[in-house]
């Protein structure tokens, strides 16, 4: 295993009661991703499965939102080595051997709603939304989002969360069947709470042995789609339409794609 980075502020790691929260913390950016963070979360991940005193890790953000996915107005550069990073964060997520849990608070969009959509159980506030923006900016989706969200809502709905990039509403995900339980903001904290000390008092060898029973059921092309995004996302990296994509979002107006 490589050695753990030092957490970074951008990210709070407490465990209590055998609950490893690991807290997006960057309210002021709405928890948009610096490159460390996937870093440090995916480390954790793979440190909790050896860990006996985890028995469930929680995934969440401060504030209004969950995460709006890499910060690519600030200092996250999406390149090769984002984007191993980004796959190592979703098979940290999928091979953890404890139940983690995405405690949805308010926006999830780009890498961290794939991320979202890879943990086990995925608890939405009523004001939370999902959306896969990637193609506003010249991009296809990442994060095993082309297999996760198809595996959960079927082809049609993933093709439209891809190729429109429009929001999903927590009501609409939770009838799709994209998360497993909706909550009203105001009890959302006490339904994130008791859904983590139900699974840290769970047995651990028989939610672990379960997970991965499902996953292998419904997950067979995780892997295979990881490497299909990384390849198709690296050779996109190389447009102008991404160029243009990135520019128009900087400069919050409409972008031209010429398909180049």
């Amino acid at each position: 295993m490589s050695t753990l980075p030092e957490p970074a502020p951008e990210v709070r790691v407490e465990l209590t009661d055998g609950v490893l929260r690991l807290t997006m913390d960057r309210p002021q950016a709405l928890n948009a991703l610096t490159p460390d963070m996937p870093v440090l979360m995916a480390a954790e991940l793979e440190r909790a499965t050896a860990r006996d005193d985890v028995r469930v890790v929680v995934l969440t953000g401060t504030g209004r939102a969950f995460s709006t996915g890499a910060d690519i107005s600030g200092r996250y550069t999406i390149d090769d080595s984002s984007m191993d990073t980004a796959n190592r964060w979703i098979r940290a997520i999928t091979t953890c051997d404890k139940p983690v849990v995405a405690a949805v608070n308010g926006v999830a969009a780009g890498v961290s709603c794939s991320a979202a959509l890879a943990c086990d159980l995925v608890v939405a506030a009523e004001s939370a939304s999902f959306l896969l923006p990637f193609a506003k900016v010249g991009l296809m989706v990442d994060g095993g989002a082309s297999a996760t969200v198809a595996a959960a809502v079927g082809r049609a709905r993933a093709m439209r969360m891809a190729l429109l990039a429009e929001p999903l509403g927590a009501r609409e995900a939770y009838d799709a069947g994209l998360v497993s339980h909706l909550a009203p903001d105001e009890s959302f904290a006490d339904v994130v709470a008791d859904l983590a000390a139900r699974l840290a008092a769970g047995p651990p060898l028989a939610l672990a042995a379960s997970k991965r029973a499902v996953n292998a059921a419904t997950l067979t092309q995780l892997d295979p789609a990881l490497e299909r995004e990384r390849s198709g996302q690296s050779l996109l990296l190389r447009t102008a339409d991404v160029v243009e994509g990135v520019m128009a979002f900087a400069e919050r107006r409409p972008p031209v794609f010429r398909g180049e």
